[in-house]
């Protein structure tokens, strides 16, 4: 089950969702595969620091974070990435790693790949590493009002 705090917004915000429970899974492309979702529209969660305040950086699974262009769009000086001991504290009801994109549930920023921006639907960590929410692209960037930036770009299979 998703957060509780979570699952009321939804609800409070009469979003459309669904939840799906798969077997334990600790990185997006793994989740992605365990709960048959495509990772273009598993959303990752990428904790980073920018000019000295934490934000979030959302990316499709199977993409990789640009900082240094992420820092160029935003006109920052400094942005790096934050180690979890770092972040743990602000997401009291979410299992180490597998807070859901939602920054404004938590008092912080929000920037989102615009290649995960062009799906119908995204996916993303419910707060466990068992269960993820899928819902419209469209009521997620309604409720999270996200800034959406390119800074990603597909990783590479070798």
């Amino acid at each position: 089950m998703p957060t509780k705090r979570m699952r009321e917004y939804l609800n409070k915000n009469n979003v459309r969702y669904v939840t799906v429970e798969h077997s334990p899974a600790y990185t997006a492309e793994a989740v992605a595969a365990s709960a048959h979702i495509p990772a273009k529209e598993m959303a990752k969660t990428v904790m980073i620091e920018i000019d000295g305040m934490p934000a979030m950086a959302v990316i499709p699974a199977s993409f990789h974070a640009d900082l240094e262009q992420l820092r160029a769009a935003l006109d920052a000086r400094h942005i790096s990435l934050l180690r979890e001991r770092d972040f743990k504290d602000r997401f009291p009801d979410c299992e180490p790693g597998a807070m859901p994109p939602f920054g404004n549930l938590y008092g912080m920023p929000v920037f989102v790949s615009e290649s995960l921006a062009e799906d119908e639907y995204v996916a993303f960590s419910a707060g466990s590493h068992n269960e993820v929410v899928l819902m419209a692209y469209a009521d997620y960037e309604r409720l999270v009002a996200p800034r959406i930036v390119k800074f990603s770009a597909e990783t590479l299979a070798l």
